[in-house]
C-alpha cells in the first residue's frame, strides 16, 4: 500500500514543476496534487549552478512565466534574480505546502487494473524508500542529468598540478584571482564564465574545437521599461513578450529560409565589434548554419570587451594533453593554466533518469512515438515538460502545462481514468525522424538514440514553433482520435 495518493505526482520543483503547480492549482482546483524535488531547495538550473556569473542566455520576458509578470529592469538575468523570481511564483501561489524536498524519485510503475501509478522515492530525511500513488504523472524534471555534466577524458588530465573544475559542480572554495585560468569550450556556458572571471584572473583563455555563432544584446529591454512606467506591470509584459517572441520567431524562420543573410549579419556584428586585425574566420565563424545549433547570447559585448582589453583570448585548435602546468595544443602551442574550467557541456537524459514501467514490462523510451512533443505512445497518463531549443523554454512549457489541465479536465467531464496516445493503421509504417529534428550540437547527439522518435506527420510530432504549438495547445481538440480514453 502506498504511503500517499495523489491525483497528479508533479517531479521536479524546477522552473517547469513550478509553473505546473500553478497551472493544476488554478485550472484543475479540485484535483490533488504533489511536486516531489529531489534537491533541498526550488529552482533547478538556477539553484543548481553556481559559476560566475551565471544568467539566463533568453530575454527573461520570454523565460519568465505568462501568468507573472518580469518586472525587473535587467531582462537577461542573473541566475539570483531568476532564483528570487521563482520563489516568489512559489509564494504568490502557496504552493510551498505542496511541494516534498528530499524526494529522489527513481522509479514509476503504471497498473491497467487500478489505473494508477505506483512512484518510488528514496527519502532524504529518512534514507527510506516512499511510494506515492497517483492517477497522472507528470514530468517536469528537465533534459539533463542533476549528477554530473559530461566530462570528457582528456590525455594526460592526471599530469596536471592545477585544479580541474567542471561548472555544474563548481567549488566554493575556488579562488581564481590572479590566477591563469583554461576554458574548454564555447558553448553558452562559457560565454558565461569567461568575462566573468577575467574580471578578476590575471589571464582567461577559450580553447574551443570548432567557432560558435555569437551575439551580443542589451541586458536591458528599452520597451520593456518605457512600458512599465505609463502601463501596469501585466500590460507591459504581454507586450513585452508578444514583441519579443514575434521577432525571435521572424528571426529564426529567416535562418531556415536565408541562412546565408543571417549568417553574413551575424558575423558582420562580430568584425564591427572585434575589428578588422582581429581573425573572425578563425574564432567566430561556424562550419553550420546559425540555429543548426544554439546561438550564443552575450550581454553588452561583455565577452568582445574583454577579448579587446586583453584579458581573454581565444585558441581554435584540438587538445593534444594536459600537462603539468596547461594544456599542449595539437599544434604544438601550450597553454599555461593555474586552473582549467572544463565546459563540455550537459548529459542529456530521459525523463528524469528514472525507470518506468507498464504492467511490469520496462518501457524503452528509445522505441516510442512522441505525441505533440509531450507524451509518448501506449503510455498511459503520462506527460513530460520540455521546452523548445530556438526559443525560451518556458513559452513551451507553459503550454503543455496548459494541455496537460485541459486534458485532465476532460478526463474529468467525461468520468475517464486513462488516458493514452496510440498509433492509427495509417501511422504504421510512418518514417522516423530524430526527437529533435535539425539541431546538430553534440550533446544532443550523443543521446538521440536514446530519446522517442517523430514521425512525419500530425500528432506524431516534436514541434519546435510556438505559433502552431500555441494553436495546438490551446485550441486543439484533447480527443482528437488518437489520445483515446477507458472509462
Amino acid at each position: 500500500m502506498a504511503d500517499e495518493h495523489f491525483d497528479v505526482v508533479v517531479v521536479g520543483a524546477g522552473i517547469s514543476g513550478i509553473g505546473a503547480g500553478h497551472f493544476l492549482q488554478t485550472m484543475c482546483p479540485g484535483r490533488t496534487f504533489v511536486i516531489l524535488e529531489g534537491r533541498q531547495q526550488i529552482g533547478g538550473t538556477w539553484d543548481l549552478f553556481r559559476y560566475p556569473g551565471v544568467r539566463s542566455d533568453s530575454d527573461m520576458h520570454t523565460l519568465g512565466y505568462s501568468f507573472k509578470p518580469w518586472t525587473a529592469v535587467k531582462s537577461i538575468a542573473e541566475g539570483p534574480a531568476i532564483l528570487e523570481y521563482l520563489n516568489e511564483t512559489v509564494r504568490e501561489n502557496g504552493l510551498e505546502r505542496h511541494i516534498r524536498f528530499g524526494h529522489h524519485v527513481s522509479k514509476a510503475y503504471w497498473s491497467s487494473e487500478d489505473h494508477q501509478w505506483t512512484v518510488h522515492a528514496r527519502s532524504d530525511e529518512t534514507g527510506q524508500d516512499i511510494t506515492f500513488t497517483c492517477n497522472f504523472l507528470f514530468m517536469c524534471s528537465g533534459y539533463y542529468s542533476y549528477k554530473g555534466g559530461f566530462e570528457p577524458e582528456f590525455p594526460g588530465m592526471s599530469r596536471f598540478q592545477g585544479r580541474i573544475v567542471h561548472p555544474q559542480k563548481w567549488p566554493k572554495d575556488l579562488d581564481y584571482s590572479g590566477k591563469r585560468v583554461v576554458v574548454i569550450g564555447s558553448g553558452a556556458t562559457a560565454m558565461t564564465l569567461v568575462p566573468a572571471m577575467a574580471s578578476t584572473a590575471s589571464h582567461v583563455t577559450i580553447v574551443q574545437r570548432s567557432p560558435t555563432y555569437v551575439v551580443s544584446r542589451p541586458d536591458e529591454d528599452r520597451v520593456a521599461n518605457t512600458l512599465r512606467k505609463f502601463l501596469p506591470d501585466s500590460v507591459a509584459y504581454k507586450l513585452t513578450r508578444w514583441k519579443n517572441i514575434t521577432r525571435q520567431q521572424l528571426v529564426y524562420k529567416k535562418t531556415r529560409t536565408d541562412p546565408d543573410k543571417v549568417r553574413q549579419l551575424l558575423l558582420g556584428m562580430v568584425h564591427q565589434e572585434l575589428g578588422p586585425d582581429y581573425d573572425v574566420d578563425k574564432h567566430f565563424t561556424p562550419s553550420y548554419n546559425p540555429w543548426d545549433q544554439r546561438l550564443c547570447l552575450i550581454p553588452n559585448s561583455d565577452l568582445f570587451k574583454a577579448i579587446n582589453s586583453g584579458s581573454v583570448t581565444v585558441v581554435t585548435d584540438q587538445i593534444a594533453t594536459f600537462t603539468e602546468t596547461g594544456i599542449t595544443m595539437e599544434s604544438g602551442e601550450h597553454l599555461d593554466a593555474d586552473i582549467i574550467v572544463s565546459a563540455t557541456g550537459l548529459r542529456l537524459v530521459t525523463l528524469g533518469e528514472m525507470e518506468f514501467f507498464i504492467d511490469g514490462k520496462a518501457v524503452d523510451f528509445s522505441r516510442v512515438w512522441t505525441y505533440k512533443g509531450f507524451a509518448y505512445s501506449d503510455i498511459p497518463n503520462l506527460a513530460s515538460s520540455f521546452g523548445y531549443i530556438n526559443a525560451s523554454w518556458t513559452l513551451r512549457a507553459d503550454l503543455t502545462c496548459e494541455y496537460v489541465c485541459r486534458l485532465l479536465n476532460h478526463m474529468t467531464k467525461t468520468g475517464t481514468v486513462q488516458c493514452v496516445p496510440r498509433l492509427r493503421p495509417t501511422d504504421a509504417g510512418m518514417p522516423e525522424r530524430d526527437w529533435i529534428d535539425g539541431f546538430t550540437p553534440n550533446y544532443m547527439k550523443r543521446v538521440m538514440h536514446m530519446l522517442p522518435r517523430q514521425g512525419d506527420r500530425e500528432p506524431w510530432l516534436n514541434p519546435q514553433n510556438y505559433g502552431l504549438d500555441k494553436k495546438m495547445f490551446r485550441r486543439g481538440r484533447v480527443d482528437d482520435g488518437v489520445m483515446t480514453f477507458t472509462k
